[in-house]
């Protein structure tokens, strides 16, 4: 549960909702552990005596609170979704900006699948949880306390037995608990490279057709599905043994306490099996509970792994005095990526003076992208120094640095949105003149006024722009930035 309770810190605006949810389930509960009482005096006092009035007085009080109890669990069940969904929200959120905060490196550890599989089915596993544990968790264990109380005011080897059975049934709840949280793990980490080969699937469809690969990737998905249905059944066929294990246990109780005799006092045979019945249904409630939780906790290790995680990019003192004439230097630099094998980069050494325009060239793979990931500080050198206008990039405030730099990516991104949504990324108190000159200077105003002008749609990852306008885009935003200096990795 400590993962769990960790998250629980996300429930800090929802207290009173947290508070009021268990709160009335307990009232609820209280209501029903007194319905046997009051079954109790219509037999003892309504039925044996043939007292009509006492029959129907008891009747219409069990139909009050009938009524009571639905009103307490309606009014649980809205606290405890408004906590749940709340809950969600701020973990989400908070998720969403430890994402953004990571550095490439964590994220290409961790995998852009896995985080959309974290930051949706992990966060409303985490979530259901959250609502079912606000709901049962203290319900569920109170009736059986409660009717296991009752149980011991009529007869105490009665209460003995139950004490057994719960006990065993505490091992067997907690047994298949420690089992089966492993396998929710793997679940969803299968779940991961199921989202993973969807994603590759849809983004790269085009390069599927013109290989005529379909058959190929389809085989490769029905290979992971399987195996993720594999995997689910693994774990599914864990859990179903709970119910069947705990009813066999249960009955076997009722069979001894009816064997020995001991619910014969009292309260008459009908609230005795009232009495057994309550206990039964809330353990298989509080079984089912537990297979929730469990699901629950294995999501919510999952994500408290992406919020533990610090962005590992340095930021130091400025170690050395450079040459703020010059626009950017390499001095000694190495690049290994994290996990990578060897270096992608070794011993780089060079200066940009200001004004100046440098192409770097090189073949498929040779470095050329890593290379200008490491000037706006994407990634940490192994070894040497990159400096922008004389200073190490490691002194800079990332936000400032990026600021100064203007940078186009080998893969042009557009966000769904309109043209004007997609150039103020760059600089969003621009004018309609200036988003107007920076589409000139990219050679691709025409085309804009052609769909529409600076309100025309984009579509999602710019669907209706063709690589090329994608590209002109991406370099008019870029200079939408009045940058100091311009990357632009083709």
């Amino acid at each position: 549960m400590r993962t769990l309770k960790d998250l629980l810190f996300y429930l800090k605006h929802y207290k009173k909702e947290s508070f009021f949810a268990p709160l009335f389930k307990l009232l609820e509960a209280t209501f029903e552990l007194i319905v046997p009482l009051v079954v109790a005096r219509i037999i003892d006092s309504g039925i044996r005596p043939g007292n009509k009035t006492v029959i129907y007085q008891n009747c219409a009080l069990l139909v009050g609170f009938a009524v009571v109890g639905m009103v307490m669990a309606i009014t649980a069940q809205f606290f405890a979704a408004r906590a749940a969904t709340g809950f969600g929200k701020e973990l989400r959120s908070s998720l969403f900006g430890k994402i953004q905060s990571l550095s490439f490196s964590e994220l290409d550890t961790l995998g852009r699948s896995s985080l959309i599989t974290r930051m949706t089915n992990d966060v409303t596993q985490a979530q259901n949880g959250v609502n079912l544990v606000l709901r049962l968790f203290l319900r569920s264990p109170f009736i059986v306390l409660g009717a296991t109380v009752m149980a011991f005011t009529i007869d105490v080897r009665c209460a003995l037995i139950f004490v057994v059975v719960i006990a065993a049934l505490s091992l067997v709840v907690f047994g298949i608990m420690g089992l089966t949280m492993p396998g929710y793990k793997n679940v969803q980490r299968q779940l991961d490279g199921v989202t993973l080969t969807t994603r590759e699937n849809y983004a790269g469809a085009r390069v599927i057709r013109a290989f005529a690969a379909e058959d190929a990737e389809q085989a490769g998905f029905n290979k992971r599905n399987e195996m993720l249905s594999h995997l689910q059944r693994s774990v599914g066929r864990l859990s179903a043994l709970l119910n069947p294990l705990t009813y066999i246990l249960i009955n076997i109780g009722i069979v001894v306490l009816i064997h020995t005799g001991a619910m014969r006092v009292s309260l008459g045979d009908l609230t005795q099996g009232q009495v057994v019945s309550q206990i039964l249904v809330e353990l298989i409630k509080l079984a089912n509970l537990i297979i929730t939780v469990t699901k629950a906790l294995a999501c919510a290790s999952r994500i408290q792994g992406v919020l533990q995680l610090e962005p590992t990019l340095k930021h130091t003192e400025d170690d050395k005095a450079g040459d703020s004439d010059v626009a950017v230097a390499f001095d000694d630099v190495t690049l290994q990526y994290k996990n990578a094998g060897e270096p992608s980069l070794e011993h780089i050494s060079f200066t940009v003076p200001r004004g100046s325009v440098v192409g770097i060239i090189g073949g498929t793979g040779s470095g050329k992208s890593s290379l200008v990931s490491l000037i706006p500080h994407f990634y940490d050198v192994k070894d040497g120094r990159v400096s922008v206008f004389g200073k190490n990039v490691c002194a800079y405030d990332d936000e400032d640095l990026r600021h100064r730099i203007g940078y186009v990516q080998q893969k042009a991104v557009l966000f769904q949105g309109t043209v004007r949504s997609n150039l103020l990324w760059g600089d969003d108190s621009a004018s309609d003149d200036d988003l107007r000159t920076a589409l000139s200077t990219a050679q691709v105003l025409d085309i804009v006024a052609d769909k529409g002008g600076l309100d025309a749609p984009v579509e999602q990852n710019g669907a209706n722009f063709s690589g090329g306008q994608k590209q002109r885009a991406a370099i008019a935003r870029a200079l939408i930035t009045s940058p100091r200096l311009i990357l632009a990795d083709e």
